[in-house]
C-alpha cells in the first residue's frame, strides 16, 4: 500500500521526539512535514527542537513550518510544561542549536498548501495544543487562508481531551485542549475528519522501568537518544502518578495514524468548555437520546473519540521500531 502521507503539528516534548521517531520508523507512513506550536515549550524552542530531531534522525529533507505564538484568541499567557520535559524540552541535555532553519511559510500556510496540493490524502497528527487547525478551521479564519481545508484534509487525528477521567492539568482538563480551549472547540466542531485520541486511553499505554532498561540496552540509535533525554520524564511520573513508568501519550497518537485496528472508537460530538473552573472540559454526547431544545449541542458535526487500545501490542511496536532503528 501507498504510505499515508502525514504531517505532525508538534510541540516536542520527550514523548514527542518518541512519536515523531517512530512515524520515521514507520513504513505505514510518510512524513511530509513537521509544524511547531506552544504546549511543551514556547514555540520558537519547539521549532529548534523539531530540526534538531530530524538532524538527529538523519531527514533534514522534511520541512519544518513555525506556528503560531498565541492562542486563537491572541492569549499569550501561556501554560508551557518544562517541569515534566525539562527547560529545553528535550530534557535538559542543552544540545547544539540545529544547524537548519524553518521554512518561510507559517505552519497554517503550510497545511493549506499541502492539503490543497493533496486533496483528501493528508492526515494531520496534532500533538499540542489545537491553535494551528484552528486558524485553518475556524470560519473566521479560514476566509483569509482556505475555506476548504475542512474538505481538503484527509484525516486529523489529534492527542486530545479526557473522556469520562480526571485531565492532568487539573480534575477537568487535558494539557492540550487546556492550552487553548476555544481553537479545540472549533477543530472539534469543524465537519473535519477527526479522531481524538484522549488520555483515558493514553494512560493504558506506559513504558516501564524495566521497557527503558531494554531500550538502553539495544543497538537502536533512536532507542540510546531517547533513553538519554528520558529521566526527567520519568521522575515526574513516579512523583506525579507514584508509577514505575511513564505514559505514552504522543506515540499512542502516532499509533491512530499508523495501525487505526489498534483501537476502538466511539463518535459523537465533543464541545469544549471554555469557562470556568471546568476550563478545557471535554464533553462527548453520543446522540443516543434525543433533546427537544435548540441548544449549542444541535446539529453539530460527529467526530471519533478511541475509547480502548490494545496497550501490549501498542508499546511492543513502539519498542521495537525504535530498538530496530
Amino acid at each position: 500500500m501507498t504510505p499515508k502521507k502525514i504531517i505532525i503539528d508538534t510541540d516536542p516534548g520527550i514523548d514527542d521526539a518518541m512519536a515523531i521517531f517512530l512515524a520515521l520508523r514507520s513504513p505505514e507512513v510518510e512524513v511530509i512535514g513537521l509544524t511547531t506550536i506552544y504546549g511543551n515549550v514556547y514555540t520558537t524552542l519547539a521549532t529548534m527542537n523539531a530540526l534538531h530531531l530530524l538532524e538527529v534522525a538523519g531527514r533534514t529533507d522534511i520541512p519544518v513550518a513555525e506556528g503560531s505564538h498565541v492562542t486563537i484568541t491572541k492569549g499569550t499567557k501561556l501554560r508551557i510544561a518544562d517541569f515534566v520535559h525539562g527547560s529545553d524540552g528535550l530534557g535538559n541535555q542543552n544540545f547544539p542549536p540545529p544547524s537548519g532553519k524553518a521554512i518561510k511559510q507559517s505552519a497554517a500556510e503550510f497545511l493549506v498548501e499541502q492539503a490543497s496540493l493533496h486533496p483528501g490524502e493528508v492526515t494531520v497528527v496534532a500533538l499540542g495544543p489545537l491553535t494551528n487547525l484552528a486558524l485553518v478551521l475556524s470560519v473566521l479564519q479560514a476566509i483569509e487562508l482556505d475555506p476548504a481545508f475542512a474538505k481538503n484534509v484527509g484525516q486529523i487525528v489529534l492527542l486530545g481531551g479526557a473522556f469520562c477521567v480526571n485531565g492532568n492539568v487539573n480534575p477537568a482538563s487535558e494539557a492540550n485542549v487546556f492550552g487553548d480551549p476555544e481553537a479545540a472547540d472549533i477543530v472539534f466542531t469543524s465537519g473535519a475528519d477527526v479522531v481524538a485520541v484522549g488520555i483515558n486511553v493514553t494512560h493504558q499505554v506506559v513504558l516501564t522501568d524495566a521497557d527503558r532498561e531494554k531500550l538502553a540496552n539495544s543497538n537502536g540509535k533512536f532507542a540510546q537518544y531517547l533513553c538519554k533525554i528520558m529521566g526527567i520524564y520519568y521522575s515526574y511520573h513516579h512523583d506525579a502518578y507514584s508509577t514505575r513508568g511513564v505514559y505514552l501519550h504522543d506515540p499512542t497518537t502516532v499509533l491512530a495514524a499508523v495501525n487505526p485496528s489498534l483501537m476502538t472508537y466511539t463518535e459523537g460530538v465533543v464541545r469544549v468548555q471554555t469557562v470556568g473552573i471546568t476550563r478545557g472540559l471535554t464533553i462527548l454526547y453520543n446522540k443516543q437520546k434525543r433533546f427537544e431544545e435548540v441548544t449549542e449541542w444541535s446539529d453539530k458535526p460527529t467526530v471519533k473519540v478511541a475509547v480502548t487500545v490494545d496497550a501490549p501490542a501498542a508499546v511492543k511496536l513502539i519498542m521495537d521500531r525504535l530498538m530496530e532503528s
